[in-house]
Parts: C-alpha cells; sequence; structure tokens
C-alpha cells in the first residue's frame, strides 16, 4: 500500500512538472527556453558595413542571451518578406528588419501587428504608418548627405572654375540612397559653382561602383570629385580611375559615407579625400531596444545612432582601432 501511494505521488508531482513546463512555453514567444525570441531579416551582405552589422548583431544577440532567428535577403524584398511571415509563423517575441527597399511593406507589416508582434526598424526606414512599427534605429542619411556636401562647399569656396561632380547613388528605391542624394544636393545648392554632371546608381556594391565608374569617366572627361553613397562603390571607382591613368584622390577627389576599414585606409593613403560615417555597430542597441519592447517600456520612436567624419590625419588615428 505504501508503494502505491508513492508511485502515485510520484506521478502526480511528474505531471504537474510537464504541466508547468508547458504552460511556460505556451507565451506566444516561439521558444520554451525564456528566452527573448528576435526575428531578424538582414538586407544581404552586399557591403563590408553590412557584414559587420550582421556580425554586431549576432554578436550582441549571443552576449544579451537573446534567441536570434536570423534571414539573409540576398537583397530581395520578396525574400524579407518570406522572412517576416515565417518570424510571424513562428510567433516570435518581435522582429527586427533592415528593409532593402523603402515601399511596399504595408501588408507584412499589418500582418504583424495582427499577430501583437512589435516591429523594430533598423537602418533604414520604410514609408509605412508609423503605426505599424515600434521605433526605427539608425543613422541620419539626409545629414550624411549634408555632412558629405557641406565639406565640398568649403572645400571648393575659392573655387574660380565650375566643379563637375559625379554621383554613385545606392540601390534604387533605398532609404539611404535616397536621403544621402538629398542631403547632399541641399548642401551643394548653396555653392552655385557646384555641379552633378551625372547621377547613377551603383547598387552599394564595388563591383557595380566600378562597372558604373568605368562608364562615366568615358561619358565625361572632365569629372573633378566623386561623391559615393557608400565606401565599397567608391572603392570600386577608385580603381577604374586608377586603371584610367588617373590618380584617386588627386585628378579625381572622393567623398564617401561609411568608414569601413577599407574606405578608412583608402583615406589614409591619400586615395579618397573625406568620409562620413554610417556607424554598423547596432547590435547592442538593437538588443537593449527589443527587450524594453518585449517587456512594454517606451522607447523613442526614432533612435539616431551617434556618428562622426573623417579626414586623411583622423582616419590614420582611428585605424589601429578600427573594429569593422
Amino acid at each position: 500500500m505504501l508503494k502505491r501511494l508513492i508511485v502515485a505521488v510520484a506521478g502526480a508531482s511528474l505531471a504537474l512538472t510537464a504541466l508547468s513546463a508547458c504552460g511556460s512555453g505556451d507565451d506566444g514567444s516561439g521558444s520554451g527556453s525564456g528566452k527573448l525570441v528576435l526575428g531578424f531579416s538582414q538586407v544581404g551582405a552586399e557591403s563590408g558595413w553590412r557584414t559587420a552589422n550582421t556580425k554586431s548583431i549576432q554578436e550582441a544577440a549571443k552576449a544579451a542571451g537573446v534567441d536570434l532567428k536570423f534571414s539573409d535577403a540576398q537583397q530581395k524584398q520578396e525574400n524579407q518578406i518570406a522572412a517576416i511571415r515565417s518570424f510571424i509563423k513562428q510567433k516570435v517575441d518581435v522582429i527586427a528588419f533592415s528593409p532593402v527597399v523603402v515601399t511596399g511593406w504595408d501588408a507584412v507589416l499589418k500582418e504583424a501587428k495582427a499577430a501583437d508582434i512589435p516591429v523594430v526598424l533598423t537602418d533604414r526606414a520604410v514609408d509605412s504608418d508609423a503605426s505599424l512599427y515600434v521605433t526605427f534605429l539608425g543613422s541620419d542619411f539626409v545629414a550624411e548627405g549634408k555632412k558629405a556636401g557641406d565639406w565640398l562647399v568649403s572645400e571648393y569656396k575659392d573655387a574660380k572654375e565650375p566643379v563637375n561632380i559625379v554621383q554613385l547613388e545606392g540601390t534604387v528605391g533605398a532609404a539611404p540612397a535616397i536621403d544621402r542624394k538629398k542631403g547632399f544636393e541641399q548642401a551643394i545648392a548653396a555653392a552655385p559653382n557646384l555641379k552633378v554632371i551625372a547621377s547613377q546608381s551603383g547598387d552599394f556594391t564595388r563591383a557595380k561602383g566600378k562597372e558604373v565608374m568605368q562608364a562615366l569617366l568615358k561619358a565625361h572627361k572632365d569629372i573633378d570629385v566623386l561623391f559615393a553613397h557608400n565606401d565599397d562603390m567608391g572603392l570600386g571607382a577608385m580603381q577604374a580611375i586608377q586603371e584610367a591613368g588617373l590618380t584617386p584622390g588627386k585628378d579625381i577627389k572622393i567623398v564617401t559615407v561609411d568608414a569601413v576599414k577599407d574606405g578608412m585606409q583608402a583615406l589614409a593613403d591619400g586615395k579618397f579625400n573625406f568620409i562620413v560615417e554610417c556607424n554598423p555597430l547596432l547590435g547592442g542597441q538593437l538588443m537593449d531596444t527589443a527587450k524594453k519592447v518585449k517587456a512594454g517600456e517606451k522607447v523613442e520612436k526614432r533612435i539616431v545612432t551617434v556618428e562622426t567624419v573623417f579626414d586623411q590625419a583622423k582616419a590614420k588615428e582611428a585605424l589601429p582601432t578600427r573594429k569593422y
């Protein structure tokens, strides 16, 4: 009789434990571990900046004890939409993504909202209703373009002759491409001698930057300045300039955005002339933000990263400790 009683009590205890375990995993988080589950859709791996951004997010998630569901969209919006729908199906706690382009997100963001899963935008914005996402964490791209333009205005303030500029834009429809162009053109409007004679997308890649610059050099024999929306396009264009028998940084001055290690080295070597920083190390801020959102804490609708600018001297000083 005593043996039967012990067995019965043990069985009841195991049943209660099982019920408790099921209850702890049935919180809509997609994980029974109690960890915050974050679904993140990355644009791709089109540049050194993006690779550093991905590494920052993955390392920060591990350090913060966040269960990261990571997806690489390979620069295709349809892949990101599919990934976000997968995150919704998995019932993650928070969805974050860096959108390939600005438009076309309304339907999937409404699906996330209907599933009561908060969304955080990182690095890039969308043109959807602001009620469909909690916050946007990233750089001020208009300000970045303006910083590049302001430097040129100052650099050529005493120039008597027209200064001919070619612009390598980022991916068509992407927020940084749209905003950097806007900020740059706003800044140089103050100097009538600065003129953009050609502007074309280099898709944020080194290979495309080189290809487009080769075409621009054939079409225009009087280029004074190149403004590239990121370092990788600038580095590709630098190769094209060298192969055309010209000296980058002297025959054609180069201004870029990002400040990745390769770009900073080009600046330190005098092949670039000025870089506006766009910090990819957003992982820590993203994990903090996601945890606050999950806890129901209030977060700012717009979280701007703090960034600087680099000339040759500052690049040389910063290079030894550059993390990306």
